[in-house]
């Protein structure tokens, strides 16, 4: 295991007869010279899963990564040498929707900004109105795990539900009394949209320059999915007419851009660095159900 993890997956696997090495922050250089070792490679998405890490793990079976998406692996090329990539994909969707909806009403009302005004001995009552939900059509691109239950969250404190996927999810948008419809009208009609895409070439810089030119004025954008599928560069352009941001997720984590820390500076940005899983619960799950997939790889395995 090259990442911090919840100590149950570790529990889990010895009692599958796995022996198990923690090597939590372990640099590249050093992991490309004891790769060889090991059947199971555990890691989050700190490090790069590529063809000279799969190539070095000689040994390898399994690649199991410690979260959802699985933008550091070379998939395709771990199958083709032979070796399984299991993921949990389950487990933090209840933890990223609930910050997915802590950041629509930080920005919404203001709240980093008026906390930190307060802390620094001032009183801004007044100076800083904020805006409800309640109401408001919110945009969800993406209905997979996450994105539906942000919607179902959203439906509750009476928002109208818009939502754009590359499949068919009508008959699951319709029950929250929502609408599947194209990303444009998404975009154009919402007062907060929501970004829960995995990572692609399809989705690299799905909403840029030209799409962000599309979403009204004073409307609230919120990412917890993948830094990559915006364009900060344009976003930052955007960001005076926008009523506000809210970003758990960057192009670099952590952040060296100028144009990048601008952003963050911004008064209408409110950001969390990466921490969409972050919850005791959600660790606990994505030990649980990684040690599950694991282990029915090993059983074919043998």
């Amino acid at each position: 295991m090259i990442d911090s993890v919840d100590p149950l997956l570790k529990e889990r696997l010895e009692k599958m007869g796995v022996t198990v090495d923690m090597r939590p922050g372990i640099p590249r250089e050093e992991l490309l010279r004891i790769v060889g070792n090991y059947d199971i490679l555990v890691f989050r998405g700190r490090l790069k899963i590529d063809r000279e890490v799969i190539d070095a793990g000689s040994s390898l079976r399994v690649l199991a990564r410690y979260g959802v998406g699985l933008d550091n692996v070379d998939v395709e090329y771990a199958v083709k040498r032979g070796v399984a990539v299991v993921s949990a994909p389950n487990a933090p969707a209840q933890s990223v929707a609930e910050l997915a909806i802590g950041l629509m009403v930080a920005v919404a009302r203001r709240i980093p900004l008026l906390s930190e005004r307060v802390k620094r001995g001032e009183w801004p009552k007044g100076r800083y109105i904020g805006v409800e939900l309640s109401g408001r059509t919110l945009g969800v691109i993406g209905f997979g795990r996450i994105g539906r239950r942000v919607a179902q969250i959203a439906r509750g404190i009476g928002m109208r539900i818009l939502a754009h996927d590359i499949i068919d999810v009508s008959t699951d948008v319709k029950k929250l009394g929502g609408e599947q419809v194209p990303l444009e009208t998404v975009l154009r009609e919402s007062d907060v949209i929501s970004l829960h895409v995995p990572l692609t070439p399809d989705t690299y810089k799905l909403l840029n320059a030209e799409r962000l030119a599309l979403v009204r004025d004073n409307a609230i954008i919120v990412n917890t999915s993948r830094g990559e599928v915006m364009d900060y560069e344009a976003l930052l352009k955007h960001i005076d007419r926008l009523w506000g941001v809210g970003l758990d997720v960057l192009p670099e984590e952590p952040p060296r851009s100028q144009y990048l820390r601008q952003l963050l500076a911004h008064e209408k940005v409110v950001v969390t660095p990466h921490v969409g899983s972050e919850t005791y619960e959600a660790m606990r799950r994505l030990a649980e159900e990684l040690a599950m997939n694991i282990e029915e790889v090993v059983a074919r395995l043998v």
